[in-house]
């Protein structure tokens, strides 16, 4: 615990001219009135308004705000009333003990209507005495400090409260280097995991990069001094929450940050900044779009600064901030560091420090803005639209307030309205203008909803979504909507295998079934099957362990002979392939008449989608026709599974013969964008895989439905491809295609004939 001498000489080192009875008399004061008062953490009671004091003579100001942080919760916490305050200490430091007393009352964190009222109050009483908000920082900054005591209901509540409005204050009035402690430390209470992911990585680049970051100080130290200039350089660590959103807005891993690490350069003169500039582009490579100009045009908070960014060392992404002295106190400090603050005008005429700091402009417009009448949600939406200038603020055509993070477009806003919302968006309007859904939201902008109750989520929507609630929605949809696909094509399946076994499967014998083939339950099955995770052969033999057959009615139809003792046999047309009559085939006429056409003979054809070596096959025979090999998991084979059609089994023959390449196509949702195109050829042709044909259709303004016609050696391969496009920003539905799509490519091959039919001519 710092004694009070201590105290006294901590305050007098930066303001000879303390009134040091003051300090001393406020200081024993506090500490009788708290007496044995003890703390969550068993600490004296005193100790918190003593480090509170500390904190803000860390701003150096003056000895009237330190005597209020030592006396801020006496009339709150012990038997002093504002009358005793003021006959010791005079009416003007009462006063602000008054208004931190009401503030300590208030809960931000609380219903609509209530917290609007609460935060009328916090401004009002800030507006008053600015140093009624620097006291209430530094009391929530040390209460924040010593979190960890208290129950973690209560942590998560003033943890989020700091969040939501202390921290973005702290911010507006230019305090950066406490906005950030605070939500630093809002943020291990909030995201424990996340905070620690965060800090972990950023000690470990300080240690990895120490030699480079020192080598950097020392370069640029040298080349400000050639040039005459006599400039501090030192290096920062950007905060974990900064780090964290920026992730989160970028989409992007921690590894792919490249900008934790910046130098700060102060310099004397404003002149001196822009030579400095001069000399770090003349001598360096400059990232493109990265220079700001904040000198010219400071900040809405006062701060003043030139950024740009540099490739340094190693090729490393260099930040570097410019600024004089005077800017980086205010960068610092904020409004505690302005003149007018230091020449005690704060507790009287307050039209200095509103011309001097943009910051208490704002908070003198905002208290103008009170007193017009407003009503309670008015003023809560005009705040916060001022006050969190990280988020956007938008309505909805009944009034109704929705907070987004900086980014978001209309998806977010239907996810943040409700899921089922989100789920059934179709289209937005934006202040009555329909719009596309990749638009970024504005403050103030009204959002009305376009909706289709038969609609599902596309995935892409995830590559957009900037919040997490919108892109978890999302990727649960779009597993739900795959499982069911699976489920019903699994379904078919099973019930093709039922009927040509003349069986009916129970809920008991299914759940046998499932747990046979390593299933907890039969809708697992049925979805494992349909995703091919089980195998059409493997279904029947369990199937007939489980119904007790033993054996299959033999086929008495004459067929081609089989090379092979298992029954396979080939056919003239095709060496890729052999082909088996698999037992217990339907008994419709149209199937056995296919059958009895079966010869050496038969003409073999491939499904428009394509298949390639790994590919499971099955065939299909109508009368008069060739056999049509599918993949089993196309689309086509859904619609036959009760249709009059015999069933061939196949499977692939390649083994010793030369390697060569097969179509497949695929098909995948493109958001509309430019170098998308691009972006996939780059991704297949990663894979070394070849484009034979592509037919591109417009689904909506923001999105492409790509169909490709691949040539790929294997079934591996075009894994590979698949996997290659699912990773690739703003595609999504990347698949094998369907026998529609694959189609659409088939009737866009260009054959020649139009040029020969030219040519002739």
């Amino acid at each position: 615990m710092m004694r009070q001498f201590e105290l006294v000489e901590k305050v007098q080192a930066y303001n000879p001219g303390a009134d040091e009875n003051l300090l001393n008399k406020a200081y024993v004061y506090a500490m009788q009135k708290h007496g044995t008062q003890k703390r969550a953490s068993g600490d004296p009671y005193f100790n918190h308004p003593l480090e509170v004091a500390s904190i803000l003579t860390d701003l150096k100001l003056d000895d009237a705000t330190i005597a209020v942080a030592l006396l801020h919760d006496t009339i709150e916490d012990t038997d002093a009333t504002r009358a005793e305050i003021d006959q010791l200490f005079g009416s003007e430091i009462g006063e602000i003990v008054d208004g931190l007393t009401k503030i300590e009352r208030l809960q931000l964190v609380t219903r609509e209507e209530a917290q609007a009222e609460n935060l009328r109050k916090l401004l009002l009483a800030i507006s008053a005495d600015v140093r009624v908000l620097l006291v209430k920082l530094a009391d929530r900054l040390h209460n924040m400090r010593t979190l960890g005591f208290m129950a973690l209901e209560k942590q998560k509540r003033i943890a989020q409260e700091t969040m939501d409005i202390y921290a973005p204050l702290a911010g507006r009035m230019g305090m950066q280097d406490m906005r950030s402690e605070l939500e630093n430390l809002a943020f291990r209470t909030l995201q424990p995991d996340h905070y620690a992911a965060i800090t972990d990585r950023l000690a470990e680049m300080q240690a990895e990069f120490k030699e480079t970051i020192d080598s950097i100080k020392k370069e640029l130290t040298a080349k400000f001094l050639e040039q005459g200039i006599p400039a501090r350089v030192s290096s920062r660590v950007k905060s974990a929450w900064s780090i964290a959103t920026k992730i989160d807005r970028k989409q992007i891993a921690l590894e792919q940050l490249s900008d934790m690490i910046g130098f700060r350069i102060v310099v004397p003169t404003v002149a001196d900044c822009y030579r400095a500039l001069g000399i770090v582009h003349t001598n360096w490579k400059v990232v493109p779009g990265r220079f700001k100009d904040y000198i010219s045009v400071p900040k809405h908070n006062d701060y003043r600064s030139i950024h740009t960014t540099i490739v340094g060392l190693g090729r490393q992404r260099i930040e570097l901030q410019i600024r004089t002295e005077d800017m980086h106190r205010i960068a610092e400090y904020g409004i505690a560091a302005h003149s007018a603050y230091k020449e005690g005008v704060v507790g009287g005429n307050l039209d200095k420090l509103s011309r001097e700091s943009q910051a208490f402009a704002w908070l003198r417009q905002t208290i103008d803005h009170i007193t017009t009448g407003s009503t309670k949600e008015d003023f809560l939406e005009y705040t916060k639209l001022e006050l969190f200038q990280d988020q956007v603020f938008c309505f909805t055509p009944r009034g109704r307030l929705i907070a987004l993070p900086r980014g978001a477009t209309p998806i977010d806003f239907a996810y943040a309205l409700h899921t089922d919302i989100g789920d059934t968006t179709v289209g937005a309007k934006i202040n009555g203008s329909i719009v596309p859904l990749v638009t970024h939201l504005q403050s103030g902008d009204e959002v009305e909803i376009i909706r289709d109750q038969n609609h599902l989520p596309p995935a892409n929507w995830e590559t957009i979504a900037a919040t997490g609630k919108a892109r978890a929605a999302i990727r649960r949809a779009v597993r739900l909507a795959q499982q069911q696909r699976a489920h019903t094509l699994g379904e078919h399946v099973l019930f093709s295998l039922m009927e040509r076994e003349d069986v009916t499967l129970d809920d008991t014998e299914g759940e046998h079934l499932a747990k046979a083939l390593g299933h907890q339950s039969k809708r697992d099955l049925l979805v494992a099957v349909g995703e091919g995770k089980v195998d059409s052969e493997q279904l029947g033999i369990e199937l007939a362990a489980v119904k007790g057959i033993k054996k299959r009615k033999k086929s008495t139809l004459d067929l081609p002979k089989p090379d092979k003792a298992e029954g396979w046999f080939a056919v003239r047309d095709t060496e890729m392939f052999r082909f088996r009559v698999p037992g217990g085939q339907g008994t419709g006429p149209n199937a056995r008449a296919a059958l009895a056409q079966l010869s050496f003979s038969t003409k073999v054809a491939i499904s428009p989608e394509g298949v390639a070596p790994g590919d499971r096959l099955v065939g299909i025979m109508r009368p008069g026709a060739p056999i049509m090999i599918y993949p089993v998991h196309s689309d086509a084979l859904a619609g036959l599974h009760d249709s009059d059609v015999a069933w061939i089994d196949v499977r692939w023959d390649i083994e010793g013969r030369e390697d060569r390449s097969y179509k497949v196509v695929i098909s995948m949702l493109v958001q509309n964008r430019p170098g998308a195109l691009a972006q996939i050829s780059a991704a297949i042709a990663a894979a070394d895989a070849n484009i034979h044909n592509l037919v591109m259709r417009i689904v909506s303004p923001d999105f492409h439905k790509n169909i490709f016609e691949l040539e790929v050696r294997d079934l591996g391969q075009l894994t590979d491809v698949l996997s290659s496009l699912k990773l690739t920003n703003g595609l999504s539905q990347v698949r094998r295609a369907t026998v529609a799509e694959a189609d659409s490519v088939a009737i866009a091959e260009w054959t020649g004939a139009e040029a020969d039919e030219k040519a002739s001519a």
